[in-house]
């Protein structure tokens, strides 16, 4: 099984969930949206499986320091180009594993995630 974990290398909730991979021996590979930019392949496919809502982190500085016309009117295309334009927006980390795509973590949500596998 790959799986990939996709974030930001200064996110404490991205260090957290690599952590927590490591600690119970599962092999990932950790990427940084900022050095390995998201194709909108990418993001499509995540948001048929999360919802383009749920991907769009609204309590971040990137989001805060978007101007009201970007933040207006949100709707799937529009979080989509934003994703692209702005990595940083990605509610992170984002997981991806044979069995499904999930969104942020806890070591509850992980728990859950690793003993279906």
């Amino acid at each position: 099984m790959m799986i990939e974990l996709y974030g930001l290398k200064n996110c404490d909730k991205c260090r957290a969930a690599s952590k927590w991979l490591a600690a119970n021996g599962i092999k990932h590979r950790q990427l940084d949206v900022r050095e390995s930019p998201l194709s909108e392949n990418t993001l499509r496919l995540w948001k048929n499986e999360l919802g383009w809502e749920t991907m769009v982190n609204k309590r971040s500085t990137t989001w805060k320091g978007l101007n009201e016309s970007e933040q207006d009117s949100l709707n799937e295309d529009k979080a989509i180009a934003l994703l692209l334009a702005h990595p940083t927006l990605l509610k992170r980390p984002v997981l991806v594993t044979d069995n499904g795509i999930y969104n942020g973590f806890t070591e509850a949500s992980y728990n859950n995630i690793f003993t279906k596998a």
